[in-house]
């Protein structure tokens, strides 16, 4: 079974122009990856810690009712400790700039991006705008107003 994609307009900007386009590594992947579009022969060194905010050299326009999210590739978050900061970030339909990712290194060494390493993904989603209906009170549950680990370990 296949599904039609989303279609969403794609800037490459002139910084990342060579730099192929997000792609979806297999037929059935959620997220396609994002890659660094850095200089022709610049790194950005990532010491332990320290977090960096890395251009992605595409801007978007999606359609209304969607967002993009920005989430870490499970890969660099397990050998190297590197992830996206605040994941998953949110790219809103009407915004038409330039995607980055926020990049924090919680591993032991430095980490080092080069351009065109696969830095992050990016997963398109469906979302809703709530009609905020003010109440003195609301229904009953279970659970009730139990939060945070309320329900057990």
């Amino acid at each position: 079974m296949s599904a039609a994609g989303v279609p969403v307009p794609v800037q490459i900007l002139d910084h990342a122009q060579g730099l192929p386009l997000p792609k979806y590594e297999t037929a059935l992947a959620a997220g396609c990856d994002l890659l660094a579009a850095l200089p022709e022969g610049e790194t950005v060194t990532l010491a332990p810690g320290e977090r960096t905010l890395v251009p992605c050299g595409i801007a978007l326009a999606l359609p209304a009712g969607y967002e993009a999210q920005v989430r870490p590739r499970s890969g660099l978050a397990l050998r190297h400790g590197v992830t996206v900061l605040n994941a998953p970030g949110t790219i809103d339909a009407d915004y038409r700039g330039e995607v980055g990712a926020i990049l924090i290194n919680h591993g032991q060494s430095d980490f080092i991006i080069e351009r065109g390493l696969r830095i992050a993904q990016l997963v398109l989603a469906q979302v809703s705008q709530a009609e905020w209906q003010e109440t003195a009170n609301l229904d009953e549950t279970e659970r009730g107003a139990g939060g945070f680990g309320s329900t057990g370990t």
